[in-house]
């Protein structure tokens, strides 16, 4: 087989798994897609399967790097602070008429680290605002939806520095392809392998019931307080519509929502983040009564502080997740500047929004009485990574008695 025709079939069963794995089923559904442009050849080959599987209308929009420089370079200042709001509205209007959700990323890390902190801030929040109402759709699990990654040029010079471009981006994509867990004899049967290995995992915390977990190790003294009838959930799971779906392609984690009240101690970021654009280093945080009251970072700091004056919610926790070091993803070696690949790499906290689903009975409260809970409420949802071969996590019981959970990143 040719390299060309290897690329070609290993891009077609990564289309396949997005379609059968990640949506799950899209029979008599619409499916609405986002993409980058270089992404085009993706996008097609997903199209072939979502109409071959039932769809009844692909749709896609697409991004573009350079015109999203180009409103910063060149936009009036006024204008930062508004979003196409009819394009969400339009959005949330088509998932509540049961249409799927799948986003291909593979943007630019560093798109925005040169432009005015304070601009970007202000254009995130009016883009989050307008978006408010998708992404709940979204977060609440109403629809079945997933993400999946292409290899873009200006990605690939992030993650392989100093090779030719074509080199990187072959080599980007031979990871997507791996970390996507295509590669083997028949992917489907072998996600649905994985997907069973993570629901074992789920199981065995949510046997244990801790009403906390504690990190530690260095730079991190941290205890995230878990909401009342928290459940774990890890690989796929079910949305209200009955279709089974897998949100991320690939996941290593099992996760489930902190109490946004109880969460105390400092903590180290293990991994950069990529926000938006902007990567933000070395990020320390220190948290009180759930709370933080003290961020710093050695790079993307300004962005940082903008992130957490989002809102009120933006300062908590809406999600806890453990992924051991082992992972296919860790043992790659690689730093991807992107938080779909780096969270499963390591344990990872999110800033702001939680999910609701993943606490006893949320999903049919208001958003008062999951405040009330402790489920924590926000325009973002910010995942950042806090696990390493050098940290510990302990699950402390209601009566105070621990247990080890993990040790220098391995399940015990």
């Amino acid at each position: 087989m040719s390299i060309a025709n290897d690329f070609a079939s290993r891009l077609d069963r990564l289309a396949e798994v997005a379609v059968h794995v990640g949506l799950g089923s899209i029979k008599g559904q619409e499916l609405l897609m986002t993409a980058p442009l270089e992404a085009i050849g993706l996008v097609r080959r997903i199209t072939e399967h979502a109409y071959k599987a039932g769809a009844t209308v692909v749709t896609t929009l697409f991004t573009d790097d350079e015109t999203t420089l180009a409103r910063f370079r060149f936009g009036h200042d006024d204008s930062f602070d508004h979003a196409t709001k009819w394009l969400y509205d339009g959005m949330a209007s088509a998932f509540r008429s049961g249409a799927a959700r799948l986003a291909i990323v593979g943007d630019d890390p560093s798109l925005l680290s040169a432009q005015d902190p304070a601009k970007v801030s202000r254009a995130n929040r009016a883009r989050s605002t307008a978006y408010r109402p998708a992404l709940e759709l979204i977060a609440g699990s109403a629809i079945n939806w997933t993400i999946v990654s292409a290899a873009t040029p200006a990605w690939a010079r992030q993650v392989f520095p100093g090779l030719p471009d074509d080199q990187a981006v072959a080599k980007l994509w031979d990871a997507i392809f791996k970390a996507s867990r295509i590669d083997g004899d028949d992917p489907i049967a072998g996600w649905h392998k994985h997907n069973g290995d993570l629901h074992a995992r789920a199981k065995i915390m949510n046997d244990k019931r801790f009403a906390a977990l504690r990190f530690k190790g260095p730079g991190t003294d941290l205890e995230v307080g878990l909401c009342d009838g928290h459940r774990w959930a890890g690989g796929s799971g079910k949305a209200e519509n009955g279709i089974t779906y897998n949100a991320n392609i690939p996941t290593e984690e099992v996760f489930t929502t902190p109490h946004r009240e109880r969460v105390n101690g400092t903590v180290s970021a293990t991994k950069p983040l990529s926000y938006q654009g902007t990567l933000i280093r070395d990020i320390s945080v220190r948290f009180e009564a759930g709370a933080i009251v003290e961020a710093h970072a050695s790079a993307g700091e300004d962005v940082l502080k903008r992130i957490l004056e989002t809102d009120e919610g933006s300062y908590r926790l809406g999600e806890v997740a453990l992924v051991p070091h082992a992972s296919p993803i860790s043992q790659s070696g690689l730093l991807f500047f992107n938080t779909l690949y780096d969270e499963n790499a390591a344990s990872h906290i999110a800033l702001g929004q939680a999910y609701a689903k993943t606490v006893e009975g949320a999903s049919e409260m208001d958003t008062a009485a999951q405040l009330a809970r402790g489920v924590n409420q926000s325009l973002i949802h910010i995942d950042w990574m806090i696990g390493s071969d050098q940290i510990d996590v302990d699950g402390v019981h209601a009566d105070g008695t621990v247990e080890p959970v993990m040790r220098k990143g391995a399940w015990v």
